[in-house]
């Protein structure tokens, strides 16, 4: 009895092993996208794992990337078309992990304007915010349906998408999120309508991804990181109500309805398996920026994306 009190009071008088600090830079404000790491956070999935994650929103969300190639975080959210480039430009990053793992980029019209088909959109106005990895899925677009870019008037309408389209500043707008702007003109009172990048021409691919120090990632923590959020993207999955009320839960601001309906209709698109790497979708992707000119060579997938739990 008095060796087992004597393990107990050491057991308590010894300090708890640390976690490991983590730091993860988000591209955007928080928001229903980012639904596994809000979660793993609250419900304490990252300190079972040793991990003690900082979530940082970006006063530019142009910076996460840099910083990261940078060394100064050890995670951040990118978006797959992006570190084609980003790589090619000579960043040292690479693909640890998916998040959200199929395109929410869409072409947005109002539903009862002009714009039936795509090729509905000839000698009419196509709002844009960013472009490079836009207008080339637009031209793919357009080429599916026999066209080109010059029969399209670009407007840039600097990320105003759903505003832009329902005042008829202009006709359509890529880069529109179908989980966010769609609800978003909604609410407003007008319903909108997509095309599907993946289903016109455009070859499908990862929209949020994490991206890693291409040579001093940490496999381990990475690894830790993405099991805590596989098993919150699993509790999102059995409880979808009850996760966004953890989200929601965590700032006032995330309690409204356009939040709401983002949550449930982004729940199907995030990776289920965050640590998977398909390496075909990187493939494609690489051929398409270089068919559009956005490289001037391919290079191979291990360049740019890695799966950290292969052994």
């Amino acid at each position: 009895m008095r060796i087992l009190a004597l393990i107990a009071a050491l057991a308590v008088a010894m300090p708890a092993h640390a976690a490991d600090k983590m730091t993860l830079l988000l591209e955007w404000y928080v928001n229903p996208d980012h639904g596994p790491i809000i979660v793993a956070q609250e419900l304490g999935y990252f300190a079972d794992e040793g991990l003690e994650v900082e979530i940082v929103a970006p006063a530019d969300p142009s910076a996460p990337p840099k910083l990261v190639a940078a060394g100064k975080a050890d995670l951040a959210i990118s978006y797959q078309p992006q570190v084609h480039l980003q790589v090619h430009e000579g960043m040292p990053l690479k693909r640890v992990g998916t998040l959200v793992a199929s395109p929410l980029n869409c072409l947005m019209v109002r539903d009862e304007g002009p714009v039936k088909t795509i090729a509905d959109l000839k000698g009419r106005k196509v709002g844009y915010s960013v472009a490079g990895v836009e207008e080339a899925v637009l031209k793919a677009m357009l080429a599916k349906n026999g066209m080109s870019m010059d029969d399209v008037e670009m407007v840039n309408v600097n990320w105003s998408l759903a505003p832009a389209v329902m005042s008829g500043q202009v006709d359509a707008v890529i880069g529109a999120y179908r989980n966010v702007e769609l609800n978003q003109m909604a609410i407003e009172g007008v319903k909108g309508r997509c095309f599907f990048v993946e289903e016109e021409g455009a070859p499908s691919y990862d929209e949020l991804i994490y991206v890693a120090h291409a040579d001093t990632m940490d496999k381990d923590k990475i690894t830790r990181f993405l099991s805590a959020t596989e098993r919150a993207m699993q509790y999102i999955v059995n409880h979808p109500q009850k996760s966004f009320e953890i989200y929601s839960g965590t700032a006032k601001e995330l309690q409204d309805e356009l939040n709401k309906r983002a949550w449930f209709d982004t729940i199907s698109r995030f990776a289920l398996r965050p640590a998977a790497l398909d390496a075909g979708r990187y493939e494609r992707f690489e051929a398409f920026l270089l068919e559009y000119g956005l490289i001037n060579e391919k290079r191979p997938v291990a360049d740019f994306a890695i799966d950290v739990t292969a052994k």
